[in-house]
């Protein structure tokens, strides 16, 4: 190292001072403002809950104007993310930080469970589709019309109220559990259900701490993607989406159940292999994570059939349970194209050329198809037995390696997408080496956020309509097809061989 070197490295060193504590201090300011906008109440951004006032969740009654909630909102993601960008970039000093961090997240976790979630409406088709199976309804051939007067059913939202049940039968007995406990009563049935997924995000965090706590860098990392997120307790927490349940078990498959390395015992190779069942069978897009020990073990045939079989016996298991009748429900979003993804742009151009007669929608899920196949292959030519020495790596253990890259690969290309999907990529996230790939997903995750600001319908002023129709349908298709231009112009600038110069 030359002195030139050590200068600069000395006087880069107080820099990242100021800047790693202006990062905290935008990350706790945006997940107070989460925690805020629960605690208001009923609002633009939180659906009102029925029930006994003394049940939780607990919250104000202040009916707060609907252009504040949804201002504090997009200041609370625009705070989020503008602290991990910075975090990431001046990574706080390492320590007992990363420990914080996750103290931090846990206890913003645990508080949030008390408060009604907010930004979309889909914990109240969870709570209905519990209440059906209580009431001996199948939610996969039935929706809350279904169930005229009943006090559950009748607080589910437009445009829903008709749409049986898309999870998988994991999600499906988590909400018949909340059901039974919750009888008659919504807030109840919710606080249930928040109780489970605030159980299983803190699960997932500290599964992944304790994967990273030999490394005080790594640890410190791992907690800003995860567990003190501000955008995934946004969306995953204060949201309380589905997915985390599923993301969860398939984290809990790759550490506890030793999937996440090609050797194990026979023991953890069945836990590992159940585990990945369970997280298939909440929600099915998980299943991309299948194929990362699937390539770990391709030359230990044994061993990856006794964990293929743990996990398909699992699968078919639940489905069993639930009756044939859940398969349908549970692919259809696969045809779906939601309105912030680029595909919305192809679909617009192709029925202006071809006509409207068609949506388009088998031809654009072939183009997807291949579009995922080119972002993986650009992804993997970084991986750290092809990518050039010194270059933006993903290093990792293969199973985790092959997982995240899929992963991304299908949240950049797939015609559906939703921000909470995004839970996924962050989960597998830190179990790697930092990469320009942290900044890349944090960007996604953030417009993702922005354009379902918030992801219903009921309740928004007819002046914040243009949230919807032009940021959710216009801007952000646009602003993703150039974030996933650029994240394949990384990928392929990154992996190019060193150019080295004679002396």
């Amino acid at each position: 190292m030359t002195s030139e070197t050590r200068s600069a490295g000395t006087a880069a060193a107080p820099a990242a001072g100021p800047v790693a504590g202006l990062a905290m201090a935008a990350i706790v300011a945006s997940i107070l403002l989460t925690i805020t906008i629960g605690l208001l109440g009923p609002s633009a951004m939180v659906p009102a809950l029925t029930g006994a006032a003394w049940h939780p969740p607990f919250s104000l009654s202040a009916r707060p104007d609907p252009h504040l909630v949804i201002a504090m909102a997009a200041a609370a993601l625009a705070l989020g993310a503008a602290g991990l960008l910075a975090g990431l970039t001046a990574l706080p000093p390492p320590g007992v930080l990363g420990r914080r961090l996750v103290v931090l997240g846990c206890l913003a976790a645990g508080v949030l469970a008390f408060l009604p979630p907010s930004g979309s409406g889909d914990h109240l088709n969870y709570a209905a589709y519990g209440r059906m199976l209580t009431l001996g309804l199948s939610p996969y051939t039935h929706g809350a019309t279904d169930l005229p007067g009943d006090p559950i059913a009748d607080a589910v939202e437009e445009p829903w109220r008709e749409e049986p049940s898309v999870y998988g039968p994991v999600a499906t007995a988590a909400q018949a559990l909340a059901g039974w406990v919750g009888g008659d009563s919504l807030r109840l049935t919710i606080f249930v259900l928040a109780l489970v997924n605030v159980a299983a995000f803190v699960a997932t965090g500290l599964l992944i701490d304790r994967f990273t706590r030999h490394d005080p860098a790594r640890r410190t990392r791992a907690a800003l993607l995860w567990t003190a997120n501000p955008l995934l307790l946004h969306q995953l927490v204060a949201g309380m989406h589905v997915d985390t349940l599923a993301i969860a078990c398939v984290v809990a498959a790759l550490l506890a159940g030793g999937l996440s390395t090609a050797s194990g015992s026979t023991r953890r190779s069945l836990a590992g292999g159940a585990l990945l069942g369970l997280g298939v069978a909440a929600k099915v897009n998980v299943g991309l994570v299948a194929l990362g020990p699937a390539w770990a073990l391709r030359r230990r045939p044994g061993r990856l059939a006794l964990v293929a079989g743990a996990a398909l016996a699992v699968v078919v298991a639940g489905y069993v349970l639930v009756g044939a009748e859940a398969v349908g429900p549970v692919t259809r979003t696969s045809k779906s194209i939601s309105h912030a993804s680029p595909w919305k742009l192809v679909q617009g151009w192709l029925q202006s050329i071809v006509g409207t007669g068609s949506a388009y929608r088998g031809e654009i899920q072939i183009g997807s198809l291949l579009l995922l196949a080119f972002i993986a292959w650009s992804l993997f030519r970084l991986t750290a037995d092809r990518a050039p020495q010194g270059q933006g790596k993903l290093v990792g253990e293969s199973a985790v390696v092959v997982a995240l890259v899929l992963v991304v690969a299908y949240l950049f290309a797939s015609p559906y997408v939703l921000p909470w999907y995004d839970g996924l990529a962050f989960g597998l996230l830190g179990l790697v080496a930092a990469s320009t790939l942290d900044r890349f997903l944090v960007v996604h995750l953030l417009v993702l956020s922005l354009a379902y600001l918030p992801a219903r319908v009921a309740g928004q002023p007819d002046d914040l309509a243009w949230l919807r129709t032009v940021v959710r349908g216009q801007v952000t298709p646009w602003v993703l097809l150039a974030l996933t231009s650029a994240l394949l112009w990384w990928a392929w600038r990154a992996a190019r061989p060193l150019r080295t110069t004679r002396a």
